[in-house]
C-alpha cells in the first residue's frame, strides 16, 4: 500500500472522542515496551508520527492516526508495565476494555509480542480476551531484527504453540529489517476493503 498523507488525528479516552464516521479500525495491543509506535511508524513509512520512547507506558490514552481518510490505526495503552500504579493500570485497562468493547468500526486487532521471549501472563489473558471478542485479529512477532533471520520462523512457532493459535495469522516483523511488512500490509489490505 502506498502511504501518501498519514497524520495523527486524536488522543481520546472515551467513546465520545473517537472519530465520527465509519473508516475501519486496525487496532494495535500489546504490553508496554513492544515497539507499537515503531510499528506504525515504519508501516506508515515515517520516522516520528507516533511518539517513541525508551520508557515503557509512554502511551496514556488512545491514539487515532488517520491514514490517507481511508482508515485509522489505532494505539491502545499499553498494558504489564511495572512502574505504573496501581490506579494507572486500572485506568489503562478501562480504556482498552471500553475500546474494544464499544468501538464500532474495529475491523481488525493486531497483538504485537516481543519475538524474542514467551507470551507473558498479560498477553496470555489479552489473547484470551481478544479470542472472547470474537474480532478478528493476527499475532505479530515485532523485534524479530533482534534474533538471526534464521530462527525467525521458529520462533513464530513456538509463539504458536505457546498461545494455541491453530487458525490465526502469525507474522514476524520489525522496524529495522524492513523485509515482513508486505506481509501484514496484505491482511490489513483486506480487512479494509
Amino acid at each position: 500500500m502506498q502511504v501518501k498523507n498519514p497524520k495523527f488525528e486524536i488522543s481520546a479516552v472515551s467513546k465520545k472522542q473517537y472519530p465520527k464516521g465509519d473508516r475501519p479500525e486496525i487496532v494495535l495491543v500489546g504490553k508496554s515496551n513492544v515497539g507499537k509506535s515503531s510499528f506504525i511508524n515504519t508501516m506508515l513509512g515515517r520516522k516520528n508520527l507516533a511518539r517513541t520512547s525508551n520508557t515503557p507506558g509512554k502511551t496514556r490514552q488512545i491514539n487515532f492516526y488517520n491514514v490517507d481518510d481511508i482508515f485509522y490505526f489505532v494505539d491502545l495503552p499499553g498494558y504489564g508495565y511495572s512502574k505504573m500504579s496501581k490506579e494507572e493500570k486500572v485506568t489503562s485497562g478501562k480504556f482498552i476494555e471500553d475500546y474494544l468493547q464499544n468501538g464500532t468500526n474495529i475491523s481488525l486487532i493486531i497483538l504485537l509480542l516481543d519475538i524474542r521471549h514467551n507470551p507473558t501472563a498479560d498477553d496470555m489473558l489479552m489473547y484470551d480476551y481478544i479470542l472472547k471478542s470474537n474480532l478478528p485479529f493476527i499475532v505479530i512477532g515485532n523485534k524479530a531484527d533482534k534474533i538471526a533471520i534464521t530462527k525467525v520462523d521458529g520462533e513464530i512457532e513456538r509463539i504458536k504453540k505457546t498461545l494455541g493459535i491453530s487458525y490465526t495469522t502469525c507474522l514476524p516483523f520489525s522496524s529495522e529489517r524492513k523485509i515482513y511488512g508486505d506481509k501484514v500490509w496484505e491482511v490489513i489490505e483486506e480487512k479494509i476493503k
